[in-house]
């Protein structure tokens, strides 16, 4: 339930901050009459999100067993791409995001008002397929199906409120930190989703080694206890995975937390003109 309000909030916080930056952009240009055209192409995205989760679930629905574990292995592995993506990504244009809408807002109303809800419905889409493939992947395995949903419902409310407060001044928060927490927060999600695709590879007859195991805890970490339920729906820690799994993991989570924790490198002085 917590990883899954996590993606909620970091997701459906990034596309809030971007219809906050389209409204108010708007409504300061004397613009109003276009921001239906704004919530139309908003609604749009919104829609076709939920569709492609509807899409996901029905699609495993009506597989065989082998296909199923390949289709949420496949599943898994492209949502820890696309999180580790859009991480990194984040990281670099939080501070040059509010401009760059502007910019392209601007064009677009220039050009006609299809062309701004379309600019709203690329702005958005985004954010929606990968709340949905990241949700998707994370809530594989869940013992209780609703609390995930639950969770993502709370995220994206959340930070529905936190987006209104920002837009109307009413709340201070520093986002570059806000990012960089729930960054870190990922990161290790994202490791727990590629360690539960590995598992499936394994499950489905792809990759070997699905009875070696790298370690067993079981004594210590009983199964059925909500902290070891709070563990495996976080971050996917099982208190017996196969050396494959863990290889996966660290082989993931080890690097990309360096890469993310690694100091921006300082921009290099200009150089003389002789």
């Amino acid at each position: 339930m917590f990883a899954s309000f996590l993606i909620g909030l970091r997701e459906g916080l990034e596309a809030t901050l971007v219809v906050s930056i389209l409204v108010a952009f708007l409504v300061k240009s004397d613009r109003r009459d276009k921001l239906p055209l704004v919530w139309a192409g908003v609604g749009l995205a919104v829609a076709l999100s939920v569709g492609f989760g509807a899409l996901l679930s029905f699609t495993a629905a009506n597989l065989t067993f082998e296909q199923q574990e390949l289709f949420e292995a496949l599943t898994s592995i492209a949502a820890t791409v696309f999180v580790t993506w859009m991480i990194f990504w984040m990281r670099g244009a939080a501070r040059t995001i509010a401009g760059d809408l502007r910019a392209k807002l601007g064009r677009a109303l220039n050009v006609g008002g299809v062309a701004v809800a379309v600019m709203a419905f690329l702005a958005v889409v985004r954010e929606g397929l990968e709340t949905s493939l990241l949700f998707y992947a994370s809530a594989q395995g869940a013992a209780a199906t609703a609390l995930p949903l639950i969770g993502i419902s709370l995220g994206v409310l959340t930070s529905i409120v936190i987006g209104w407060g920002i837009y109307a001044s009413a709340v201070r928060i520093n986002l570059t930190t806000f990012f960089t927490w729930t960054g870190l927060l990922l990161i290790l999600v994202a490791g727990g989703i590629l360690k539960y695709g590995v598992h499936d590879l394994q499950e489905a007859g792809i990759l070997p080694g699905l009875n070696t195991l790298a370690f067993d805890i079981s004594a210590v970490l009983d199964p059925g206890a909500w902290y070891s339920a709070l563990l495996a729906g976080m971050f996917n820690i099982t208190p017996a995975p196969s050396v494959l799994e863990m290889a996966a993991w660290a082989l993931y989570v080890i690097p990309v937390l360096f890469l993310f924790l690694r100091p921006a490198a300082a921009p290099k002085a200009a150089e003389p003109v002789s």
